[in-house]
């Protein structure tokens, strides 16, 4: 006898009358169940709270680039920082007695 498994998780949600009633109605105007109406549900919350997590991450980039730079300024910028920095002497070197 062969065993067959849920490949979904099965949970219990509870609603207040009036927010039953519009899930039940937009189930029925959908011809979903209302699994399928939760799951849609999930996934457009879960896209939103992404996309927000996303804006918050843009914004707080956009303040560390005030001067727009891109990847190709990356080369030009590294040789001015160099150009810029004073030359060190060169350390001596001791040599071995033998």
């Amino acid at each position: 006898m062969a065993t067959t498994s849920r490949t979904s998780k099965t949970y219990t949600i509870s609603l207040p009358p009036d927010l039953a009633s519009k899930a039940e109605f937009l189930a029925r105007r959908d011809s979903r169940t209302m699994s399928e109406l939760f799951r849609e549900a999930f996934r457009n919350y879960y896209a939103r709270q992404t996309q927000d997590l996303f804006d918050e991450a843009a914004a707080y980039a956009a303040t560390r680039n005030p001067h727009g730079y891109t990847e190709a300024d990356v080369p030009r910028l590294i040789k001015e920082v160099r150009a810029s920095k004073p030359v060190r002497p060169a350390k001596a070197t001791v040599g071995k007695a033998s």
